[in-house]
């Protein structure tokens, strides 16, 4: 019996393993009344987007939110009316107080815009008047794994779409030759990255799993087995994936299963990968004054400096949404010993893209994005010493950064209190930061959704709002 032919079933061995064709018709009918039809929903102001992402929290007082009025106040409790009923981690709950700790970095304005900026990032300070700084960035997660779920799928729990499959769901590729959403991960120079990265967070979830990213790594072969073995010639592997397709195409016809459309296009995208992936990964022939400008990093595959260089060189052939990761900013102790390492992997290889997209002309239309999934308390952890502390995990208030695709340079939204704890004025949730994005990108956040479980499900789900205020 052909699936769809329900007339009979003759056992209930054949009905259960005949059932999930209807199944998978119905999820086929289902799938093509779900795919839009409409995006982007008006012009927009970016094509792409290069989201730098520093996992572990980045400590905004240390590096962009500069707070005089607790300089003279080392080892004061932070006061009850501040602290208000704000969780605390495991890591400090044991502690009977709370001292602030002021940094211990010297702040300079900068640019035309008078930004105050840590003498940490010299080389992100130079291009002030490029970036929209937002200081009032704010999540209710307080620990690292829910945070950064939040952050890139819009819920603190495991299994929503990730935010470069939202975008590859709404927008489709732009280059045929390599994946819409592409995900680079560094290791800091120091080596130790901290915390885990778990592939979730590149995942489609319940969209269709051809809009998953798809991860490079470092060496000879940046995506694992996309070469042919030895012995096999390229002829060979187009016959034998011919073959394959009209195999997966009959059992279509059969089951109607739409993750077998996704599979003949996944090994057609691997087969036209196969010659556009070296090309792309050989940053041998970048001229001296490309890598100069990104540091000689740039030269050593797998450090955040190479992997903005390669940022730049995708989003030159139009993928959609490149997320590079960078980890190791969880400072609870030696943060003085530590963040400046890490704030040397990249500060200088963060300015290169952005000036370096911009003498190319592709700032305006490539939205880059710098930021953590939360910041770092104003009290310290453990014993502290004027230069030498740690800091907690902090969401209440937090800095991010963009640059070009449509925001204001030389921007500043936002504002923390005087101790850096609670948002003082015009705060960011990060469904507002996500309902942005998609906003630059042309999409309504609200229209983009995909029922799933019998609801309809968006990256920003039952909040979100357009910071309109950073829009150029």
């Amino acid at each position: 019996m052909e699936c769809g032919n329900y007339s009979r079933f003759s056992s209930r061995r054949e009905f259960l393993s005949r059932a999930t064709c209807g199944l998978g018709l119905a999820a086929l009918h289902s799938l093509a009344a779900e795919t839009p039809r409409s995006f982007p929903n008006f012009a927009p102001r970016a094509k792409r987007v290069i989201y730098l992402f520093q996992s572990g929290g980045p400590s905004h007082l240390d590096l962009f939110d500069h707070k005089p009025a607790i300089e003279d106040r080392f080892d004061q409790d932070i006061p009850a009316s501040v602290f208000g009923g704000q969780r605390v981690t495991g890591m400090v709950a044991h502690q009977d107080r709370f001292p602030i700790v002021p940094s211990m970095y010297e702040f300079r304005r900068h640019g035309q815009s008078g930004r105050w900026l840590s003498s940490l990032i010299p080389r992100t300070a130079a291009i002030a008047d490029e970036i929209c700084l937002i200081r009032s960035m704010h999540t209710e997660a307080i620990n690292h794994d829910p945070a950064i779920t939040l952050l890139q799928t819009g819920s603190q729990l495991p299994g929503r779409p990730s935010l470069g499959s939202w975008i590859d769901y709404g927008l489709g590729g732009a280059n045929s030759n390599l994946p819409a959403f592409v995900v680079l991960n560094s290791l800091p120079a120091n080596g130790m990255p901290d915390q885990g990265l778990l592939s979730r967070l590149w995942s489609a979830g319940f969209l269709p799993s051809r809009h998953q990213g798809v991860q490079f790594r470092t060496g000879a072969d940046p995506v694992p087995y996309l070469s042919n073995p030895p012995g096999m010639t390229r002829e060979q592997r187009r016959d034998q994936l011919d073959g394959l397709a009209a195999l997966n195409r009959r059992q279509h016809e059969r089951a109607g299963d739409p993750e077998i459309e996704t599979r003949i296009a996944q090994y057609e995208m691997a087969f036209r990968m196969q010659a556009s992936v070296p090309e792309l990964a050989d940053t041998s022939n970048e001229p001296d004054h490309v890598h100069a400008l990104y540091g000689e990093e740039s030269r050593r595959a797998g450090t955040f400096a190479a992997n903005c260089l390669l940022a730049r060189r995708l989003a030159e052939r139009d993928v959609r949404f490149i997320q590079l990761y960078h980890r190791g900013w969880d400072h609870h102790g030696g943060l003085t010993e530590k963040l400046p390492a890490l704030a040397r992997d990249t500060d200088r290889a963060s300015a290169a893209l952005v000036l370096d997209l911009k003498q190319r002309g592709m700032l305006e239309d490539t939205l880059v994005i710098w930021g953590g999934e939360f910041g770092r308390t104003p009290y310290g952890q453990g014993a502290v010493k004027p230069q030498s502390y740690g800091r907690d995990h902090h969401g209440r208030v937090f800095s991010l950064w963009m640059a070009g695709g449509g925001v204001k340079p030389g921007h500043e939204h936002g504002a923390s209190d005087d101790f850096g704890f609670n948002v003082a004025e015009n705060g960011v949730h990060v469904h507002d930061l996500q309902a942005t994005i998609l906003h630059l990108l042309g999409i309504d956040h609200e229209r983009l959704t995909f029922k799933f479980q019998g609801r309809q499900f968006r990256l920003t789900d039952v909040h979100g709002r357009v910071v309109r205020e950073i829009l150029a």
